[in-house]
């Protein structure tokens, strides 16, 4: 509601001094009053200040008054305004083509029987009306009951539990892969080694290697040649490191080489000395030591000795770590009690007495022992063969064999279980055979037999390949080295073999 009092009014009281107000300052009469403006209408505000000896009361009046408006243009909306720009693009003219295809033809075809014969239809007709007779019918009526009976009775027995029946022909178990014409072997990494003739002579002597994976395989032209001081007569590989290889002489010296040196190989050499072998050395082993990861070399020869050695290769010499002897005086006769013998005493020069390490004898055979290897299977468990033409398996725990099997009529050179069967075995015999025996047939014939190719020649030695297991060497007396491929009848073990074997170690020798 406006106001209904005039626009313009004038002081209505003032009480005051010219001379002061002329000599005011202006920020004092600035301060006399003030105006605020509410809701669009004029509000009087008066206030009372006190100068002294003078008072002041003003009463300030305003008016209202219209002014022309001010237009701001935006920024924003000029901001927010996109550039656009018209483009135009066309595709190139589409080239079609119309082609047409025709399947390829076909031709039905049908067959029809032949017209049934007229005297076959009448002779069916007369059976089809005439009674049946008694036979097979009937008698398969009356055996039912039994036979099922007894189908019955077979499904819940064990008898067979563990049984493969094998369908190969035991003639094909074996084939012959390359035939080297050298005298000996020994298996290691898919290598072999050549040991030459166990007699004195004045030929050199050498070892030889072969790599049967090699390719271009010359079985005539070895791989690698070692010279050798003497005939060699034993050989044996590191069990850690292939390029090792230990072998007995038939000087009684006993050697190790380094198959990686190109120039010198030997490692180690023994010499002739008081503590060393004065016979041929007849076997050589790699033997673990005390220490973790050392290894030692086991020599025996013909004398009865066995000797360890431990390995000095920044010396190139053998240092003797310990020293045996097998004398018939020390060997104990009782079957049935184990005890040990006094030592023998050592010979005049010799660093160490000699000790005696037989402590259990076993049922003698009849003749000299060539051979014996204890099973990787069973740690009781060990078969001999030698000059009476049988491979007997001992107990450690029995001294008669639970075991006795005929070979051959002549030697048996060397018999050697299989690595990957606990089962099998295999002996070369004098004969010039090698026979493979499973124990888990009862029959306890030979499963294989591998005739060499050199008829009238004595297979003198043999070695599975424990890398690749379907490999075989046979040595043979002249010169000579055949090695056979076995299928997997004799290589890949049955789930109730290893319990076999174990019946095997625990029956009762007679």
């Amino acid at each position: 509601m406006r106001d209904s009092s005039p626009d313009i009014l004038s002081v209505t009281k003032v009480t005051l001094s010219r001379k002061w107000l002329r000599s005011c300052p202006v920020s004092v009469l600035e301060r006399l009053g003030t105006a605020r403006l509410c809701f669009g209408a004029v509000r009087l505000v008066s206030y009372c200040y006190s100068f002294g000896f003078v008072q002041a009361t003003f009463i300030i009046m305003f008016t209202d008054e219209a002014l022309d408006s001010v237009s701001v243009p935006s920024l924003w909306r000029k901001s927010q305004q996109v550039e656009r720009d018209s483009r135009g693009c066309q595709t190139r003219p589409v080239q079609s083509a119309e082609t047409e295809v025709q399947s390829v033809s076909m031709t039905v075809s049908c067959t029809q029987t032949e017209p049934p014969d007229q005297a076959t239809e009448q002779l069916l007709q007369a059976n089809h009306n005439e009674p049946e007779l008694p036979g097979l019918k009937n008698f398969l009526q009356c055996v039912e009951e039994v036979v099922i009976k007894e189908l019955v009775k077979n499904s819940k027995t064990h008898a067979f539990d563990g049984f493969q029946v094998n369908w190969d022909d035991h003639s094909h178990l074996v084939s012959r892969t390359n035939t080297p014409e050298v005298t000996g072997h020994f298996f290691k990494h898919r290598e072999f080694w050549i040991i030459d003739d166990g007699c004195w002579s004045t030929e050199r002597s050498y070892v030889c290697m072969w790599n049967l994976t090699r390719r271009g395989l010359n079985p005539k032209q070895a791989d690698l040649v070692i010279d050798a001081p003497a005939a060699v007569t034993a050989l044996c590989c590191h069990p850690n490191q292939p390029a090792l290889l230990t072998g007995g002489l038939y000087s009684g010296d006993v050697v190790v080489w380094d198959t990686s040196r190109t120039q010198d190989p030997v490692v180690a050499l023994t010499r002739m000395s008081a503590d060393s072998h004065k016979e041929p050395v007849y076997q050589v082993a790699w033997v673990p030591l005390q220490k973790k990861g050392e290894f030692g070399v086991l020599s025996a020869c013909s004398g009865g000795r066995v000797l360890l050695w431990t390995v000095d290769s920044d010396q190139g010499r053998f240092v003797l770590n310990t020293a045996y002897a097998l004398l018939w005086q020390q060997v104990p006769h009782s079957s049935s009690v184990s005890f040990k013998t006094p030592a023998a005493t050592p010979s005049e020069g010799q660093s160490m007495t000699l000790r005696a390490p037989a402590v259990f004898s076993f049922r003698p055979c009849n003749g000299p022992v060539h051979s014996i290897h204890c099973s990787p299977f069973h740690r009781n468990l060990f078969v001999i063969a030698g000059t009476d033409g049988q491979a007997h398996v001992y107990s450690l725990l029995q001294a008669n064999p639970v075991l006795s099997l005929k070979v051959s009529d002549s030697y048996v050179f060397q018999v050697q279980w299989s690595p990957t069967r606990p089962l099998v075995f295999a002996a070369a015999t004098g004969q010039g055979e090698v026979q493979i025996f499973d124990l888990g047939f009862s029959s306890l014939k030979p499963v294989a037999i591998i005739k060499q190719s050199s008829a009238g020649h004595a297979a003198t030695c043999l070695a599975f390949n424990c890398q690749n297991t379907t490999l075989l060497a046979v040595g043979n007396t002249n010169g000579t080295v055949d090695v056979w491929h076995l299928t997997t009848h004799l290589t890949e073990q049955s789930p109730a073999e290893s319990n076999q074997l174990e019946q095997i170690a625990n029956q009762v020798a007679e």
